[in-house]
This record gives structure tokens, C-alpha cells and sequence, in this order.
């Protein structure tokens, strides 16, 4: 596999303590990664507003450019956004053989460790342009344009950009399906030293919090089933980022990175293909594990050797939404072409756990296609597909509290839903964010509208939530 990775900064002798307490409030206190502080969806230490609206507890509204459902995230004084910004004129781009294209295997099976590079200029467009086929099979030329990969950086007080930088520019070998997809959909990670963004086939970037590039990996070409375009969210814990890369168009593979130098830690293959969800990892019995959903199957691989520590069948097509855990039980959930929800206990998971005690309960009904679940202490909130239809249960027993309850003014759902301070919210793709209260009864405590459209997950720090449009990036506060 022909990859790059340059790596900027002065590498040296680093020695490395555990975390401090102020970074250990700090991630507890900001929203680093997609789904918040604890990837369940929830930050414990958040209170924002019930109530708003275009004239009510908006801080600030932002037009963003470009087109992208990546969510976004929050650290200290900045919060951060990726966006693809479309640029020129359309240009035909031929499809290769097979929809995956020699070009596209080629890259994605030569093997090989990545060329380091001293120095050198981050986001400059690669040689050639355009790379592999694009569209459907059996289909003739579509026309794309040029993408900006853009990483943004905002004043979280005034909503000001304070940098803006293009990873890449290049014309893409394939396209999405409108208006469901974008160019930039896979969301920033942060551990408050480095910010990571992942645009798939046109590459990982790891910046400071500056906006400086610290190092860049190409990890090849995918090519995805019926051009739904890519998605997925770098997971991060302590100091590695786990990628996976699931498609057609070559061998799929879940990878290992230094987060510090963007070197190669392990390399899994997987006979797998389409994948969206994001991995979990989970610190069990001493073991960090990472739980990375398939098609039809759901995987956990040691952290740090890549073994498959356990695996599940029963999973369907498309696996979007993103495993929790509390409390050693994982929850594994997905809702194309059929219906699967397990709950799987880690104490007893090793091997093959399908139709073992491990799997303390499932459900084969009424699961969510895109959003992910939210669990919130003794809450599993759960989605019926892409509807505004939310059932919730007992995370331990599966019994669930409310099941198949509509909910008014959001009839459509892609983002995930949040919560804070004794309150769920969930945006919908019409503009209106529905405010529920916690808990084992289901109440509305408030419908809020906005003149914007919602793809992307919300994110909460302290009295605020963020909310990223099809068009604007609010800011909601007191």
C-alpha cells in the first residue's frame, strides 16, 4: 500500500506521566470527541439552556462554507469544525472496473511501512487529481468538483474564526448521495493537545491547537457500496487513534496510531466491507478494548497487540450507529435491512460469544439505521431508524420504560441525541430540537425551531450547546 506520512514536528525523547488533574476535569468538562466526554453521549458536567429560538439564548450564529455533517467538538475557548468546500467547475470522472478500480486495490494492498518526512508543507493536493473511479457500477461518468478539506477553528465566546486551514484540495474518485451524505462527515477528535481530523481517502491530519500541522497519513483510496460516501470518527484513548477502514474496493483493515507521531502500531485485517460506525475502546479488567462494529458481526481487539479478543455474529447490513458501554456491558446496535440491539456482558466475553451468556439481552426490533444510541445513567435511549420514533430501556435488563414514543416536530432523525443535567435533546433534521426530560417516564419539557436543517450531533460544555446546521453553526447559552 503506497502511504504517506509526514511528520513535522522535532521528534525526540518525551517521557510521559499520567494525567494531571486539571487534564483529567478538562476532558471531563469539554467535548473532545463525537460523542462527548465519556462516548455515551452525555456530559456530566453540562447545562444548557431548555428554551431557545432565532431570537432567544442564541449567542451567536455562524454561516459555515461548504457542506459537511461532521459534528462539532469543544476544548477550552475554541470550538472545532470540518467542513469540504466545493471549488471550480464540475469535471467527469470515469468509474474503474468493479467500482473499486486498480488503482484503488493497488493502494490499498501494496503493504509497507509509511516514508517519513522532515518538514515539508501540510494540504497540498497530491499529484494527478483525480484517483480511482467514482460513482456506481455499470454506471457511465458522473461529474464532480474540486474539494477544500477544511479544518475550522472558532472563538467559542464570539463565534469568530480564529484559523482555517485546507488539509487538501483534490477532485474526488467518487461521489455521496444527496442530501444525505458530504465530503466531511467523519467528526474532529481532541485530547486538548492535538486536534485530529479524518476526511477517509484524502487523508488524517493532526494539527495543534493552532492550527500547526504536526504530522499527516494517507491510509489509501475506499471505495464505497452504492456511493454512500464515508463517515467514520477516529476513535482516541490515551496515546492512540484507531481508524477503521471498511469498503469494497480493496482490503479492509482496522489500524493502530501513535497519536503524537502518526506511526503505525497494528494492523488488522477484517473481511468486511461498508462500515461507518465509530469504534469504542473500553478500559475492562485491566484491558483496553476496542469495539469495532461490521457487517452481519461486531469485533473487540486489544488496544495494544490487535488481537481479537471476541466477536459476535448478528449484526446487519450498514452498521452506522456507535457502541456504549457503562458498567462492563457494551451495547451494540444497528438498523438496516433487519433489526439488532445486544447488550454484551465483557466479564464473560472471549471467543465467540454468539448465542452465549455474554450477550445479556437483545432485541431484533425498532433499532436505529444512522443516529447512535444515548446512555444515560440507567437510561439506553434508542431510535427507530432514521424516525422520530424513541423507545428507552433498562441498560441491565433490556425491560424498557417507554417503547415506540412519537416524537412531535422531528419526524426525521440523523443526528444523535445528547444529554445533560436531567434533560435529552434531539435535533432534528427540520430545524427543531426536541427537549425531553430524563428518565423513566417521557415528558416534553420544551420544541425549539431554528432556520436551519440538522445532520450533526450537538455538543454540550458547561451552559451551552453547539448546534451545526445543513448552513450555520450556532452557539445556545443562558
Amino acid at each position: 500500500m503506497n502511504r504517506r506520512l509526514i511528520c513535522i514536528s522535532v521528534c525526540g525523547v518525551v517521557l510521559v506521566s499520567g494525567p494531571s488533574v486539571s487534564a483529567q476535569s478538562d476532558a471531563e468538562r469539554f467535548w473532545g470527541q463525537w460523542r462527548g466526554p465519556e462516548s455515551t453521549g452525555v456530559a456530566p458536567l453540562g447545562d444548557p439552556p431548555t428554551v431557545w429560538s432565532e431570537n432567544e439564548n442564541v449567542s451567536w450564529k455562524v454561516e459555515i462554507p461548504g457542506r459537511g455533517s461532521a459534528s462539532p467538538i469543544v476544548w477550552g475557548d475554541k470550538v472545532f469544525l470540518l467542513t469540504a468546500v466545493a471549488v471550480g467547475e464540475p469535471v467527469p470522472v470515469e468509474p474503474t472496473e468493479a467500482a473499486g478500480g486498480q488503482t484503488s486495490r493497488a493502494r490499498s494492498e501494496a503493504g509497507g511501512q509509511p516514508r517519513v518526512r522532515r518538514g515539508g508543507r501540510g494540504g497540498a493536493p497530491r499529484a494527478g487529481g483525480v484517483r480511482g473511479g467514482g460513482g456506481r457500477r455499470g454506471r457511465g461518468p458522473r461529474a464532480f468538483r474540486t474539494q477544500q478539506f477544511t479544518v475550522m477553528a472558532l472563538d467559542r465566546q464570539s463565534g469568530e474564526v480564529l484559523w482555517e486551514r485546507v488539509a487538501r484540495e483534490e477532485l474526488p474518485h467518487e461521489g455521496y448521495q444527496e442530501p444525505n451524505g458530504s465530503y466531511a462527515s467523519g467528526s474532529a477528535v481532541t485530547d486538548g493537545e492535538r486536534l485530529y481530523a479524518f476526511f477517509g481517502s484524502w487523508g488524517l491530519y493532526a494539527y495543534d491547537l493552532d492550527g500547526n500541522l504536526q504530522w499527516e497519513v494517507d491510509l489509501g483510496t475506499r471505495q464505497m457500496r452504492n456511493a454512500f460516501g464515508e463517515g467514520t470518527t477516529p476513535a482516541l484513548h490515551g496515546g492512540t487513534l484507531v481508524v477503521t477502514w471498511d469498503h469494497i474496493g480493496g482490503q479492509s483493515f482496522i489500524v493502530a496510531l501513535d497519536s503524537r507521531t502518526g506511526e503505525e502500531r497494528w494492523r488488522a485485517n477484517r473481511d468486511e466491507i461498508d462500515t461507518w460506525a465509530t469504534p469504542l475502546v473500553v478500559e475492562y479488567d485491566g484491558r483496553a478494548q476496542v469495539i469495532a462494529p461490521a457487517m452481519d458481526r461486531v469485533y473487540s481487539y486489544d488496544l495494544e497487540t490487535g488481537d481479537v479478543v471476541w466477536q459476535s455474529r448478528g449484526t446487519t447490513m450498514n452498521a452506522i450507529p456507535s457502541p456504549v458501554h457503562a458498567r462492563g456491558i457494551v451495547y451494540v446496535m444497528s438498523g438496516y435491512r433487519g433489526n439488532n440491539l445486544q447488550a454484551i456482558s465483557l466479564a464473560d466475553a472471549r471467543g465467540d460469544i454468539a448465542e452465549t451468556d455474554a450477550i445479556v439481552w437483545q432485541l431484533d426490533r425498532d433499532t436505529p439505521y444512522v443516529p447512535s444510541p444515548l446512555l444515560y445513567d440507567d437510561v439506553l435511549y434508542v431510535l427507530k431508524s432514521n424516525d422520530g420514533i424513541l423507545s428507552a430501556f433498562d441498560p441491565v435488563t433490556g425491560v424498557p420504560h417507554y417503547r415506540l414514543q412519537r416524537l412531535g416536530g422531528v419526524p426525521n432523525i440523523f443526528a444523535s441525541p445528547v444529554g445533560a443535567a436531567g434533560r435529552v435533546y434531539i435535533a432534528g433534521r427540520e430545524g427543531t430540537t426536541l427537549v425531553i426530560k430524563h428518565g423513566s417516564t417521557y415528558e416534553v419539557l420544551a420544541s425549539n425551531a431554528l432556520d436551519d436543517g440538522f445532520d450533526a450531533s450537538p455538543a454540550i460544555v458547561d451552559g451551552e450547546i453547539f448546534l451545526r446546521g445543513s448552513r450555520y453553526l450556532y452557539k445556545i447559552a443562558h
